[in-house]
């Protein structure tokens, strides 16, 4: 059982999900923008999209 003073979970496995949720979220915001007229898809747009949504959650929640 977990207790405020100790966290539960591995570190790794929320940053694997971290990665892949802002993976999943890049493709969609970046192929909207695409559609939109505002960017280009391309998976360089894709992969600093993911970069800045995988930094930004780590230092909003996953940072201790």
């Amino acid at each position: 059982m977990a207790t405020d003073d100790e966290p539960s979970g591995d570190i790794r496995v929320l940053l694997v999900l971290d990665l892949l949720l802002s993976l999943v979220f890049s493709v969609g915001a970046v192929y909207a923008l695409d559609l939109a007229g505002v960017g280009e898809y391309t998976w360089q747009n894709v992969a600093l999209a993911t970069l800045f949504l995988a930094v930004v959650t780590y230092f909003a929640v996953l940072r201790e």
